[in-house]
């Protein structure tokens, strides 16, 4: 048996296909999709889904004409975002991305379109879906034709079955805010005192079951296509053989950590509860700079050197003879909140520790990499704290810290962990073609898929 995932990126769409029986990726194809466009404020962070769902058509045609047709198609995404359909089904409206800054805009009362929806229904922040259908909503920004919302990776899910009628799982629905987990629904009464039209709201799926088969588009009929899970609880499933003694650290454009709980627990301030499997959620602790920062470092460097080729080789060697030489005590203090936080998006980061004797690039490189994993470690030990339970495994996901020894050397001495990394690069699709497998009946649960993942 096999399986296609597909992750549909904030900058690119990641296709793979794996074998069932051993959990082998058989390969893989990474499309720059370029999809962002001017939206209809300055503070709009839109793509074009159009644009989106035939890079990803091409490119499930490409995998398959290399290694054959697939028995179950998963998929995931980015969360957060969203766009309008209308009643075939269709984009008439761009993706407002999770990056989208409109909820942070001041209403009539000096208060934010988050600040609001976040006093009524208790989860809501700037990029977040429904903070943004409020904003469109409220400044007559919603297109005429439009009948739902969606989330890019269900909204191509449903354009593979030829699907109209829209829907959306409980993860991807608490990653749009004003969701209450205990009752597993949105906040409809509260949004409705606000004044939101909740008559925009797709259908909520139980679980990540079968949607429908593959019809037309060039690509063989009858293939089972299943509901996108969270790019987060992708990534997670794809790299976690047991969620309840594991920590997991991802780094990427973000960074997140991620542990799991059997037990409903109220959540606030840095720590996310968001739903995962049947049996389980997930903590999640969210840096939103988190790689990006130490991008900016690189980007820094080379404005300094005039140099147009990456310098994370020569910042990795500055960085780690610093820490052999003067010892990691010594390097800078960064605290890597650059773009705010969550519950607070006007938090900027600050550097400290700055003195004659460490006023040098290793001591910089390396306070950089340590603020990066110290604000996930922080947010781990709030879990701890939280549940009374402590992780035994740590594993690593991202290309930020699978490309930097040093952080993962750093990160194991943070945590005191053992740590795996994940063999299949692509975190996140892997797990969606896991899901895939259980959804279409070819293993008794996701548990027993997930113990098919490989770790270098």
């Amino acid at each position: 048996m096999r399986a296609i995932g597909i992750d549909i990126g904030t900058t690119t769409i990641s296709i793979i296909m794996i074998d069932g029986e051993n959990g082998k990726l058989l390969g893989s194809k990474t499309i720059a999709h370029k999809s962002f466009q001017k939206g209809p404020t300055s503070a709009s962070k839109v793509q074009d889904p159009e644009k989106i769902w035939n890079f990803t058509r091409s490119g499930v045609e490409e995998i398959i004409a290399e290694f054959g047709k697939p028995d179950s198609i998963g998929m995931t995404g980015q969360m957060h975002g969203m766009l309008y359909i209308d009643k075939n089904g269709k984009a008439v409206s761009p993706l407002y991305t999770w990056q989208d800054g409109n909820g942070n805009e001041l209403r009539k009362d000096a208060a934010t379109y988050a600040e609001t929806l976040r006093a009524a229904t208790g989860s809501a922040a700037t990029g977040y879906g429904l903070t943004t259908h409020y904003f469109l909503q409220e400044n007559d920004l919603i297109p005429a034709d439009a009948q739902k919302m969606v989330t890019i990776s269900d909204y191509v899910a449903m354009r593979l079955c030829g699907e109209k009628d829209p829907f959306i799982a409980k993860d991807m629905a608490a990653s749009w805010g004003c969701y209450d987990l205990e009752i597993g629904d949105f906040c409809k009464d509260e949004m409705k005192e606000v004044g939101i039209d909740i008559s925009y709201l797709p259908r909520i799926l139980q679980g990540h079951g079968v949607i429908g088969m593959t019809k037309g588009n060039h690509l063989p009929e009858g293939i089972p296509v299943s509901a996108s899970l969270g790019d987060n609880q992708a990534s997670v499933l794809g790299s976690v053989k047991n969620l309840s003694n594991t920590v997991l650290v991802n780094i990427g454009t973000g960074s997140q950590v991620s542990f799991g709980t059997e037990t409903f627990l109220e959540s606030n301030g840095s720590i996310e509860l968001r739903p995962c499997t049947d049996k389980l959620y997930l903590m999640v602790g969210s840096g939103l700079c988190g790689g990006r920062a130490y991008a900016m470092l690189e980007q820094f460097y080379r404005e300094i050197t005039d140099n147009d080729t990456q310098l994370y080789g020569m910042m990795e060697k500055q960085a780690r003879e610093w820490k052999e030489t003067s010892g990691k005590e010594s390097a800078w203090k960064v605290r890597t909140t650059f773009s705010g936080t969550r519950s607070n998006p006007r938090e900027r980061g600050s550097i400290t520790g700055i003195g004659v004797e460490n006023f040098h690039p290793g001591a910089m490189t390396l306070g950089m990499i340590q603020g990066i994993l110290e604000e996930l470690y922080e947010m781990y030990k709030r879990m701890k704290e939280m549940t009374g339970t402590k992780a035994v495994q740590l594993v690593g996901s991202g290309n930020g810290i699978r490309q930097n020894k040093l952080m993962q050397e750093l990160a194991k001495e943070l945590f005191r962990l053992p740590m795996d990394i994940p063999e299949c690069k692509e975190e996140a699709a892997y797990g969606a073609a896991l899901q895939s497998l259980a959804s279409a009946g070819f293993a008794e649960s996701m548990e027993q898929m997930q113990q098919k993942i490989r770790y270098i």
